[in-house]
């Protein structure tokens, strides 16, 4: 009988213990939480995007770092894997835009339920904290636990996730267990995070939520934008959130103040388009204060930084308003910028960037190039993708391979 012992019970890990059952393992996982997945429960605000109904091609494109590296995974266990996964277990999926797939009751418990349902059937799910991986001569024979327990082990997969959202078990627990076996960890940042702002308007939109709008990304210097897309935002007393910001935040490489945003409020109008309509609105409002005529374009407590930014005075009558002016207005809303001055805290980020060197590990099963009998799985290696339901899925495919991987050797 060969036995396997599995470090984090989240998506990887107990994806993992599914995959890592036959008639001749022993499959035991390491959860530090009395109820294992409870990240997963606040996934897609708790609704769990589950994952998202591509081919392999395009789940590689949606991984923002280690794309390539991730193709033997996806390719064992991709998502209509995943789908089947669910579905097979009483779960009924529905796709909605993007390809995002969520439960149709839109509850993340019923994933989790499903998920840990077929965990307990493959594993003993064993409540404590590993301290240790023991080796022996270059190979993974066991995991020590904080009590002092050791439990014996042909194989450890380390599925420990990342750094954020640290109360629910994701606090980088796996990092110096790697490392005491002479890992490599790549410098841990937040990916899928707010975004802080050198702007002051923000804080006095805080709360301001946005629906088609498009938000384009910027680094200084370059003319193209790094990233650009319709949806919705949200202003922040320090800054930016919401959809299309947690996106944004996922092409941001090296220093956050080296970016800027532009956010388009009406995309749907060009900027002569634009112009026709302060036209139109004006003639009704040509006696009112420029202050008081913008109400059926943008939200009232937008209007006033528009106009600053334009460099306006809000009394301004109307009827006073030149073409030139018209043409300031126009710039504020259809390119409203937003310097970045740094990230949101990791605590909060959805996803960790950065972890276990990819140069470290064998793509093919997801072992250890350095260790024998030690496979790792999920957030805790150096791969991070775009939001829609792909982070999830890499959990899911590294979990599986590395499970499969460690039960056949």
């Amino acid at each position: 009988m060969r036995d396997i012992v599995i470090i984090g019970g989240g998506a990887a890990g107990l994806m993992a213990a599914v995959a890592a059952k036959t008639d001749e393992t022993r499959v035991t996982v390491i959860e530090k939480n009395e109820r294992p997945a409870r990240k997963v429960m606040i996934t897609g605000k708790g609704r769990c995007n589950v994952t998202n109904n591509c081919d392999v091609p395009t789940l590689i494109s949606n991984v923002a770092r280690g794309g390539k590296f991730l193709y033997s995974a996806f390719s064992a266990f991709d998502s209509g894997d995943t789908m089947r996964f669910f579905e097979s277990r009483g779960v009924p999926l529905k796709t909605e835009r993007g390809n995002r797939v969520f439960p149709v009751s839109d509850k993340a418990v019923d994933i989790v339920d499903a998920l840990c349902g077929a965990a307990k059937k493959s594993a003993v799910i064993k409540t404590g904290t590993a301290r240790e991986i023991v080796s022996v001569n270059g190979a993974a024979v066991g995991v020590k636990l904080a009590s002092g327990e050791v439990i014996k082990a042909d194989a450890v997969i380390l599925a420990t996730g990342g750094k954020s959202y640290p109360l629910t078990g994701s606090a980088g627990d796996g990092y110096p267990l790697s490392v005491a076996l002479g890992h490599t960890v790549t410098p841990v940042t937040p990916s899928l995070i707010r975004l802080e702002a050198k702007e002051g308007f923000c804080t006095r939109l805080a709360g301001l939520s946005l629906k088609n709008v498009t938000l384009s990304l910027y680094k200084s210097g370059v003319k193209k934008a790094v990233y650009s897309e319709l949806g919705e935002m949200l202003f922040t007393h320090t800054g930016i959130s919401g959809p299309l910001t947690l996106s944004a935040s996922a092409h941001i490489t090296g220093d956050p103040k080296d970016y800027f945003v532009l956010v388009d409020l009406k995309p749907a109008l060009s900027d002569d388009r634009l112009d026709g309509r302060l036209l139109r609105d004006f003639e009704v409002e040509k006696n009112r204060d420029l202050i008081n005529a913008l109400d059926k374009l943008l939200p009232k407590s937008i209007i006033p930084v528009i106009i600053n930014i334009a460099g306006i005075s809000p009394r301004t009558k109307v009827n006073q308003i030149t073409k030139s002016d018209r043409e300031l207005l126009i710039g504020a809303i259809k390119r409203l910028r937003v310097s970045v001055s740094g990230f949101g805290p990791i605590e909060e980020a959805v996803i960790t960037r950065g972890g276990i060197s990819l140069k470290e590990i064998n793509p093919s099963d997801m072992s250890s190039k350095l260790i024998n009998n030690l496979y790792f799985a999920g957030e805790v290696i150096d791969v991070d993708a775009f939001t829609g339901g792909f982070n999830l899925q890499i959990a899911f495919s590294t979990g599986f391979l590395a499970g499969k991987s460690a039960a056949k050797k």
